[in-house]
């Protein structure tokens, strides 16, 4: 007789996750059952609340894992071996929630816009409708953005500690179906927030139809779709390798249709232009880490065997990623879609830090895993910074992001002039600065992997952007205000709070890295 034997989840390290997918589904709930006057102030403390147990458990798993794994790795592949939980999962878990919780005090705010946050009363409505008008008159909000948050988020700590191409598909659609309908809700410039809806799903899943044929090779190739049985595959096979050449390649372009990077680049500028600014802060800075962790974690646990077949690709995209992102940057007229250029040019960057994978490294060496997760650091925090400090320049139309708006800021609102400009010069990587720091550490771990004409090319790339940031403090500081232009509006503690701890953490992180870095380090490798 056959004995059936249950499976072992690992509830003991994936609690954290199950409790922030767990809150998704209570939230869901409350937008049936609680009534419409207590939704926001219910959704905001259930979401805020999750999160920061979340993060506390996090924590507690972190502390728990050394006793686990061997060698330079530690932790445990629970869930019959479909999600990794390591070092560096559990340290992208802990930057993920930091994000998510201030991108909930964005999504929370009210005060920037006559008592209602950014979101669309009733998405439903025509633009320009006497429905839409009506909505606004009652001051309806869309409150279901905090649990289509929170799931987007259970799929971005998945996304991470994916530890198979199932797994790993399955995390990306629930981290990516949310922002679609995020992306969508904007409450001004209605039409232009679901064009970058539109645009951002059909492209969506048309990246995603590529992950999901290259995990159909990839698993002809290996017959199995767990990392470590992929490596084994790869070491243990000779002959044809046409499948997994091909399964690497569109897999490829998966992963890096979501990170941005150059050829796969064209959606960002419209969707972080078109969605509301809160979505955009979150998205630009939680998408990022998630996707790069699991990059990463692909690329060195299963592909590492093949890291001289896929290591030139990444050569030459880190290069174009840089190059077209600094280019475009330097043409836009407004500060938005220059925000978004830039973040392409950074994606580019911590491509940069993932060519040192593999390398033999010295005591003193910086490896990529610690490189990327650090630099995921400085920019998932100085990018959360900078679009939060752009919610506040106002016109009549909403926010303002016309580059010429900006002029002569500085003499009407110095603090916020003040923060933007160290915002923009920690993008810069300008010294002392969180960016600065970053740029060192993925310059160091290419120069490790031999990559030296990449680091010159991203150095290069590095002065030719500071131009675009620079010409944006130039404007704050010595031109003229506009007459009747933009006005900065007074925002509530929650974006103020974001703004405060964003500031200091990219000073503190330009200054004193050596606490991140050492903890980036403690992280260790990635574990089969």
């Amino acid at each position: 007789m056959t004995t059936f034997q249950s499976p072992h989840l690992g509830y003991d390290l994936i609690w954290p996750l199950l409790l922030v997918l767990g809150a998704a589904c209570v939230g869901i709930v409350v937008e049936a059952f609680v009534p419409r006057a207590w939704r926001y102030v219910t959704q905001v403390l259930l979401t805020l609340t999750t999160l920061a147990v979340a993060f506390g458990g996090t924590i507690f798993v972190a502390t728990g894992l050394d006793s686990r794994g061997h060698g330079a790795a530690h932790g445990a592949v629970v869930a019959e071996g479909s999600v990794a939980i390591d070092g560096p999962a559990v340290f992208a878990w802990g930057l993920l929630l930091i994000v998510a919780f201030f991108g909930v005090l964005l999504f929370a705010e009210r005060h920037l816009d006559g008592g209602v946050s950014a979101f669309s009363g009733q998405a439903a409505v025509l633009p320009g409708t006497d429905a839409e008008r009506r909505v606004g008159e009652r001051g309806l909000e869309h409150t279901e953005v905090y649990p289509l948050l929170l799931f987007a988020v259970g799929g971005m700590l998945l996304f991470a500690a994916a530890n198979d191409l199932l797994t790993l598909f399955v995390a990306l659609e629930v981290l990516s179906l949310p922002l679609y309908l995020l992306t969508g809700l904007a409450r001004r410039r209605r039409l232009l927030s679901q064009e970058a809806a539109m645009k951002y799903f059909l492209l969506g899943a048309f990246s995603s139809g590529f992950l999901l044929y290259g995990i159909a090779l990839v698993y002809g190739y290996a017959g199995t779709v767990r990392f470590g049985g992929i490596a084994d595959a790869i070491a243990n096979t000779s002959g044809q390798r046409g499948l997994l050449l091909a399964g690497i390649g569109l897999l490829s372009v998966g992963l890096l249709f979501k990170v941005g990077a150059v050829p796969f680049q064209a959606w960002t500028p419209d969707v972080y232009q078109g969605a509301p600014t809160p979505v955009t802060a979150f998205m630009a800075a939680g998408t990022k880490v998630a996707a790069f962790v699991a990059m990463l974690r692909l690329f060195s646990v299963a592909f590492g065997g093949e890291r001289w077949t896929w290591l030139p690709m990444l050569w030459a995209i880190a290069l174009l990623t840089m190059v077209i992102g600094a280019v475009l940057a330097v043409a836009q007229t407004d500060v938005k879609r220059m925000l978004a250029y830039s973040s392409i040019a950074h994606t580019g960057f911590v491509l940069t830090g993932i060519l040192g994978t593999g390398a033999s490294l010295g005591d003193d060496q910086i490896g990529a895993t610690q490189a990327v997760l650090f630099y995921l650091v400085t920019y998932g925090l100085m990018t959360l910074g900078a679009f939060a400090v752009l919610t506040l320049v106002r016109d009549a139309a909403g926010e303002s992001g016309e580059l010429r708006g900006w002029a002569g800021l500085a003499r009407t609102s110095p603090v916020v002039a003040a923060v933007f400009s160290l915002f923009l010069l920690s993008l810069a990587g300008l010294p002392f600065t969180a960016g600065f720091t970053g740029k060192w550490v993925v310059f160091a771990s290419a120069m490790s992997g031999g990559a030296w004409p990449v680091v010159v090319a991203a150095v290069l790339t590095s002065a030719m952007a500071a131009f675009f940031y620079i010409r944006v403090i130039v404007l704050m500081y010595f031109s003229e205000p506009v007459a009747g232009g933009p006005a900065v509006a007074v925002p509530s503690i929650l974006t103020s709070a974001t703004i405060a701890v964003t500031a200091v953490a990219t000073v503190v992180l330009g200054v004193v890295p050596g606490p991140v870095l050492d903890l980036a380090a403690h992280a260790g490798d990635f574990i089969r």
